[in-house]
């Protein structure tokens, strides 16, 4: 498997999992009645988004206008997903257009606090969906801390979903023996 296609499946997969969590959001977390939680996990969504989008201008060479890794204001949830859907569609039209070596490049750029930093173009493209795997996690725990039930959204689930017949085809393992 090449790194394009592994990182192709990657990038399905958060834009996925952003997509369960703010329905899972919008749909169970009242924010009359859990206020902190649903400000918290607002905050986290919008901080996953931009640090995509910081990462999106390293990418491309272009300034990011951030001066955080989260905006002073949390947007409204629809405002939000929309916002996080189109960033993650950004993520899989890039990907379309660089190839493998592209991918083994070094880029430097800066972080927002002004240290220095150099990662490949995978490398960069790997950390923004382990990055935004990590917030999902603390937001699933948050929610299962006030009895709302997270989504079930890890990335062996949407390779299911995507491609049910996985469950058909594969013959077991030896320790499934």
């Amino acid at each position: 498997m090449s790194a394009a296609t592994l990182l192709r499946s990657l990038l399905a997969y958060q834009t996925w999992a952003n997509d369960e969590l703010l329905e899972k959001l919008a749909g169970r977390l009242d924010p009359r009645r859990n206020g902190v939680e649903h400000r918290a996990a607002l905050r986290l969504m919008n901080h996953i988004h931009v640090v995509s989008r910081i990462f999106a201008a390293h990418l491309t060479g272009v300034a990011h206008g951030y001066a955080s890794d989260n905006t002073e204001e949390t947007p409204e949830p629809a405002e939000l997903r929309a916002a996080m859907a189109e960033s993650d569609r950004w993520y899989l039209d890039y990907l379309e257009t660089v190839s493998e070596q592209q991918l083994a490049e070094p880029v430097a750029f800066t972080f927002t606090d002004g240290d220095k930093g150099c990662m490949t173009r995978q490398e960069m493209l790997t950390h923004v969906v382990l990055h935004g795997s990590y917030h999902r996690g603390e937001i699933g725990r948050m929610l299962a801390a006030i009895a709302v039930t997270p989504p079930w959204d890890t990335y062996a689930v949407h390779l299911h979903q995507v491609e049910p017949s996985r469950r058909l085809h594969c013959e077991p393992g030896p320790l499934d023996a």
